[in-house]
């Protein structure tokens, strides 16, 4: 994958989005565990562990935000078969500063190709996120942490 930058509004950060290295993958490990327990406060915290992260990858593409001082803020992964965004997740300090936005970005002919995802319905503001970026609800369901709502984004025709 190619290693590019993406500047975002409103806030002018510029994320260098690229694939992790070996060293990467113990912060990513940490944030997901972290945004994990924060976000999805209705489960028990007990039950999301660090492991996760390298199980819950394998087979996926992954891309990282990586802020202009160093820090990761975030990834995302991607089921390539299926065009799913499987997890997109920004440490809470970086959230609302553009870096989800910069990794859709790098998905693989965004914005002209279509992508899904599922989304919790508890996790308003991911919600709100995918909704102001032109996902749909086309589906829902229920997961080990609660109902979802499936999303789609279809390019303009």
């Amino acid at each position: 994958m190619t290693d590019f930058s993406v500047q975002t509004q409103p806030e002018f950060v510029e994320w260098t989005i690229r694939s992790p290295g070996q060293s990467d993958l113990a912060i990513l490990a940490d944030i997901y565990l972290t945004v994990r327990r924060e976000t999805f406060v209705w489960v028990d915290p007990a039950s999301f562990r660090h492991e996760d992260f390298k199980a819950h990858t394998q087979g996926e593409h992954l891309w990282i935000a990586e802020a202009p001082n160093g820090e990761i803020a975030g990834f995302m992964t991607l089921w390539p078969p299926d065009d799913f965004i499987h997890m997109l997740y920004v440490s809470k300090s970086w959230q609302g500063q553009g870096a989800g936005a910069a990794l859709l970005a790098a998905l693989p002919e965004w914005p002209h190709s279509k992508y899904r995802l599922k989304c919790l319905v508890k996790n308003r503001r991911a919600n709100a996120f995918y909704r102001s970026k032109g996902f749909v609800v086309t589906g829902s369901g229920t997961s080990a942490e609660g109902d979802y709502e499936e999303m789609s984004f279809y390019p303009d025709a």
